[in-house]
């Protein structure tokens, strides 16, 4: 008699390396956060007549879209 038996071998998933699991979460952090205030402060340095409440609510939407679209990975 010819009998095999199949095992499935998983392999141990790797474990992040300390820098992907603690820094570069808090560097993201503080980028997305820097760029966020950074763009939304700029957004209202030139008030000019006539923009309102438009002007810096699209530019905190951008800057918040842009920083989900860089970092949002990590």
């Amino acid at each position: 008699k010819n009998t095999m038996v199949e095992v499935d071998i998983k392999p141990n998933p790797l474990q992040p390396h300390w820098y992907e699991r603690y820094v570069q979460p808090c560097v993201a952090e503080l980028l997305g956060s820097a760029l966020f205030i950074f763009i939304g402060c700029l957004s209202v340095v030139e008030d000019v007549e006539g923009t309102g409440r438009l002007q810096p609510a699209l530019a905190h939407g951008l800057a918040l879209g842009l920083t989900i679209a860089i970092l949002g990975d990590i």
